[in-house]
């Protein structure tokens, strides 16, 4: 898919105005000028002993460019999720336990609306509001090289609050739906029936049914938080796994591109795996099945 990109990687890196014959020797040195399975051969080769390659752009390893981009994506993600994922739980059992009345609309609707706003619209709006308008957070997430826990956290708030509105919706819906179907289970009843209190019974029963759809709604959306936030490290001008697939893709950089775009499957893949493993400790059957 990278080879049909429009774009010649040796005129990018040479410039619009470069001799063509320098061009052609460049594609050469660089190898962009074999086949399109020989140059994936001698890539997928290079992964599977570990050599991710060379940039192309860049001229320097693809892992000394890679790793840091995982590591400021990683930063971005875990703050939206510490705040997201119990924030969007909550209020879907508060939703699910006024099913109905007036809070349960506000949280269904309003996170919904949320959700539908794209997340460059929160992006720009955050941005003009807390940080032109009021000044109380920095323009950029890419905070100064040294920084602090407290520091990272404060430039990475506005970024991360576009993420919470994106996904508050999605991750609270799933709760709500669960927990009106725990709240109705015959477990439940049988565990007010026997006088425990109500938050026991929450707690102890409910939740721990309910939270199963919701985390394979959160596993699904680990990748997205890794590798597909392109929009919002652009505005917000850091140097995320997002922004550097975007780079990669424009400057028909092949092995950068593959190898991003490798990590974020990885991601996918032990987020699920992780999933699957919360959902058999919380759900007993899921064990048990495969013994019967």
């Amino acid at each position: 898919m990278a080879q049909v990109l429009p774009g010649d990687v040796a005129r990018r890196i040479l410039g619009p105005f470069a001799d063509q014959r320098a061009v052609d020797v460049l594609n050469h040195d660089l190898g962009t000028d074999r086949s399109l399975i020989a140059q994936y051969l001698d890539w997928i080769g290079g992964v599977l002993t570990g050599d991710l390659g060379e940039s192309q752009s860049l001229r320097v390893p693809v892992s000394d460019v890679l790793w840091p981009a995982l590591e400021n994506s990683a930063k971005l993600a875990v703050l939206a999720f510490v705040i997201v994922v119990p924030l969007a739980i909550l209020g879907g059992v508060t939703a699910a336990r006024h099913e109905g009345e007036a809070r349960d609309r506000i949280i269904s609707i309003g996170g919904l609306s949320a959700t539908a706003i794209p997340d460059f619209v929160w992006a720009v709006t955050l941005l003009i509001v807390f940080s032109l308008g009021l000044g109380l957070f920095p323009s950029t997430a890419q905070f100064p090289d040294g920084a602090g826990p407290l520091t990272q956290v404060k430039y990475l708030f506005l970024p991360a609050m576009c993420l919470v509105f994106v996904l508050f919706g999605y991750i609270s819906r799933m709760a709500r739906a669960g927990t009106i179907e725990s709240l109705d289970a015959d477990y439940t009843r049988t565990a007010v029936i026997k006088g425990l209190p109500e938050r026991t019974v929450i707690r102890r029963h409910v939740l721990r049914n309910s939270l199963l759809p919701t985390i394979a709604v959160v596993a699904t959306q680990l990748g997205y938080m890794f590798g597909g936030l392109v929009v919002i490290e652009f505005i917000f001008n850091y140097n995320g796994l997002g922004q550097l697939i975007f780079r990669a893709a424009q400057a028909k950089d092949f092995p950068l591109l593959q190898s991003s775009v490798l990590l974020v499957g990885v991601v996918f893949l032990v987020a699920t795996l992780v999933a699957d493993i919360l959902y058999s400790v919380l759900n007993p059957r899921v064990r048990l099945g495969s013994g019967e």
